[in-house]
Parts: C-alpha cells; sequence; structure tokens
C-alpha cells in the first residue's frame, strides 16, 4: 500500500500570491483571506513561487523491515480491512492520496497537498518566460476577476488593457464570481484560439480580441529620480526568478553610472522566489563578512554569508508591504540588519518557514514544513513579519489617477531617501 515518492528538495514561498497594497482600492489590506494573485498562464495559474539555491531528486519510501508505530499499523489493519470488504469499486490511487492530503491538513498552513496542474508552472518559472496573455490577476471581496498588472509588450498592453481592469466575460460569458483558478481553467481551453475578453476599464466596457504569445517574465523595472539636487534611484522587483538578478544586476549598474546618492528597492506585493537569486542580489551590497541570513532545523542553526567583494556606500531604503514575502524578506532583512537600510511601507507577510516538495508518482506534488529560516541576527519572523521603520498606508486613491505623486508609499520613501 506505500507508494514511492519522488523527493524535489526546494525552499518555497508563498503558495499563492496574494494583493499587494496596491490592490487596497478593491481589497482590505490586513486580512487577504480570499484574495489571490496569478499570472495567467496558457496552461494554469502560478500558484507557488520558489525558494530554493539547489534542486535534487530522489526516490524515497519505506525500507523493509522498517519499525511501524501503533498508529500506522491500525491505519494499514483498516485499510486492508475496507479493500477486501467494500461492496462496490474503490480507487486505491484516490483514497490514499486523499488520506495523505487529510493529514497534511493537521499541520501548519504551509504543508499543503497541490494536485496536477497547480504546479505545472515550475519549469515557466524557471526559465523565465512562458505562453500567456501577459496579466496578473486577483479576486477582489466581491469575486471580480481584477488585474494587477499588465506585463509591457504582452498581447494584453498590446491590446490596450491597464491595471485596475475587472473582467467581467470570456468569449460571451459572464465570469462573474469565479476563482482565479476557474477563470484560467477557461481560458485554457482556448489556447491555441483566440479569445475575447470583455472588461470595464474606469467605468467602461471595452472588449479585446486576443492569442496567447510568449511573454519573457521582466521582473525588474527602474527609474531615476531628481530631487533637491539628490539623484535617487528606483528599483522595483516582482518575483525572484531565475533571470532576475541578470536584470537587477544590468539596472543597478546604470543607475550607479549616473552616481547616485540613493537607491529604493521596492519589494511590495513580492512573495519571493530562489533564495539563490535574492542571495546573488543581496551580495550585490554587502561584502563576504556580513551574515544574510540563517536556517534553523531541530537544534542546529546554519549561518549564510554574503559573497559579496565590497559594501556600497550610499543610502538604501526598502519599500514594502503585507504580501513582501520569503525572499523578499530575506532580503529585506538583510539589508536592514548588516547595510543599515531604511524600511518603508507596511508590516511584511512573516514567511519565514522551508519547505520541501515531494512528488507523487501520479503528478500530485504536497509540501512539508522542515525547517525555519532567522534573518542574519537571528529573528524569527514567521507569522510576524518585518516592521517598517516608517509605516505608510497605500492610498487607494492612486488608482483614480495612477502616477508616482499618488503613490504614497512610494513618496515617503523618496523622502527618507533623501534625509
Amino acid at each position: 500500500t506505500t507508494k514511492k515518492l519522488e523527493r524535489l528538495n526546494l525552499v518555497i514561498g508563498l503558495e499563492t500570491k496574494k494583493t499587494n497594497k496596491k490592490a487596497k482600492a478593491i481589497k482590505n489590506s490586513t486580512t487577504f483571506k480570499t484574495s489571490e494573485v496569478a499570472i495567467l498562464l496558457i496552461i494554469t495559474t502560478i500558484v507557488s513561487l520558489i525558494m530554493g539555491s539547489a534542486i535534487t531528486y530522489k526516490t524515497a519510501g519505506f525500507s523493509h523491515g522498517q519499525k511501524v508505530d501503533d498508529e500506522l499499523q491500525e491505519f494499514i489493519q483498516n485499510y486492508d480491512y475496507i479493500i477486501d470488504n467494500y461492496n462496490g469499486t474503490i480507487d486505491k490511487e484516490k483514497m490514499l492520496d486523499t488520506a495523505l492530503e487529510a493529514m497534511l491538513g493537521t499541520l501548519d498552513k504551509n504543508s499543503t497537498y497541490l494536485k496536477q496542474g497547480e504546479n505545472d508552472n515550475f519549469d515557466i518559472y524557471l526559465e523565465g518566460n512562458y505562453n500567456g496573455l501577459g496579466i496578473q490577476i486577483y479576486n477582489d471581496e466581491d469575486k471580480n476577476i481584477v488585474v494587477y498588472q499588465v506585463f509591457d509588450n504582452s498581447p494584453a498592453a498590446k491590446a490596450g488593457m491597464k491595471p485596475g481592469a475587472i473582467i467581467t466575460k470570456l468569449n460571451g460569458k459572464s465570469v462573474q464570481g469565479q476563482s482565479t483558478e476557474e477563470f484560467v481553467a477557461a481560458v485554457k481551453k482556448y489556447a491555441d484560439q483566440e479569445i475575447k475578453l470583455t472588461y470595464l476599464q474606469n467605468n467602461q466596457e471595452n472588449t479585446m480580441t486576443v492569442s496567447m504569445d510568449k511573454i519573457d517574465l521582466k521582473s525588474v523595472s527602474s527609474k531615476l529620480y531628481t530631487k533637491e539636487g539628490q539623484k535617487i534611484g528606483y528599483l522595483a522587483v516582482g518575483i525572484f526568478a531565475s533571470n532576475t538578478y541578470e536584470q537587477f544586476k544590468e539596472a543597478l549598474t546604470k543607475l550607479e553610472q549616473k552616481n547616485l546618492d540613493s537607491l529604493i528597492i521596492d519589494l511590495r506585493a513580492n512573495s519571493g522566489g530562489y533564495l539563490s537569486t535574492a542571495e546573488e542580489m543581496i551580495s550585490l551590497f554587502l561584502d563576504s563578512s556580513h551574515i544574510i541570513y540563517q536556517i534553523k532545523q531541530d537544534d542546529k542553526i546554519t549561518k549564510y554569508y554574503s559573497k559579496g567583494k565590497e559594501t556600497k556606500n550610499y543610502k538604501i531604503v526598502m519599500l514594502v508591504d503585507s504580501n513582501s514575502a520569503s525572499a523578499s524578506e530575506i532580503m529585506t532583512s538583510a539589508l536592514k540588519e548588516q547595510y543599515g537600510a531604511t524600511i518603508v511601507g507596511q508590516r511584511t507577510y512573516g514567511k519565514g518557514s522551508v519547505q520541501e516538495l515531494q512528488t507523487l508518482t501520479n503528478g500530485d506534488k504536497y509540501k512539508l514544513t522542515t525547517k525555519n529560516w532567522l534573518t542574519s541576527k537571528g529573528k524569527l519572523i514567521d507569522g510576524k513579519g518585518l516592521e517598517p521603520d516608517v509605516e505608510v498606508v497605500f492610498d487607494p486613491k492612486y488608482y483614480d489617477d495612477p502616477k508616482d505623486e499618488n503613490d504614497t508609499q512610494l513618496q515617503k520613501a523618496l523622502e527618507e531617501a533623501l534625509k
């Protein structure tokens, strides 16, 4: 009755990306119980962000002669009894998968069962590109499908869709009340065809006809602000993907060539990604004498150091919100504790646990919490998050006129960068 498992060692971020503080116009910023953000892909949503510096596979299972405790023995006895005596057809695989899902349900919220299709995008995330429309979506409190982000040069962007749009129909059929997963599943049926989306933009109904296309995931954007005679660099990081470090380093180099006085790193709504990517990005600012995070497993603590060759000397401001999690919190805490960066925004998510991903033979997977990560100074932030030095609530009026001047958190970060 025991199934062999393929073990995939990963450190994983949030299972589903939540709404950003920028979406507070539509979603309450403190609970986030129902909001779910998903990049609209050709096959499914991105339901998990990967954090991990290495991926290895091995087969795991019970060895012959392994001691079975009384509780498991009773389970096996009842399983055998059901198989032998049930008056009907039994799907053994489904029965065991359901039992495993129930077991995980008794553990912490990050130990979860993931059915086939829910993690098809790991490889896409690793590659840094996918086929899709190029939008991020989430459910607001009224179960509307709301567009959070539209990627540059994507089919959706070329068709005129903008953040804040509410998608109301797919090929003429209402999508009101659908979850992001249901919506994407519906779109999946038209993967090789044009689709017609009806949406509300600024309370006006629009319709666009689009086809899926290759989307290169651009995870970094940059700007240069000049205020009071000072040059303030700005780097926004959406995810910590496999290609994020290269984008970040290139953008940072271009900004530094303009003789920066300070730098803002915006990690709002960034729910995680590769730990190795975060390490490389942190190492651009700190030399190798600095601890950047620690891993705690049982009573053992391992410290991890920067791989950088120098420590920068300009001021850094970290811009975060309640959906800045995992790798975002590692980077924020490292630069706060080791560099002296100022944190602006709102308390971060508090994702300080580490999961391993197990893959079953039928393609289903589950995550199991195995470790905790600590900040460079040994602080546990799981369930607590990082408190900002300067707390600023995002003003929902930004969506009425989405420009930098109306981004209250960004404006406060610029003020802090000038100090």
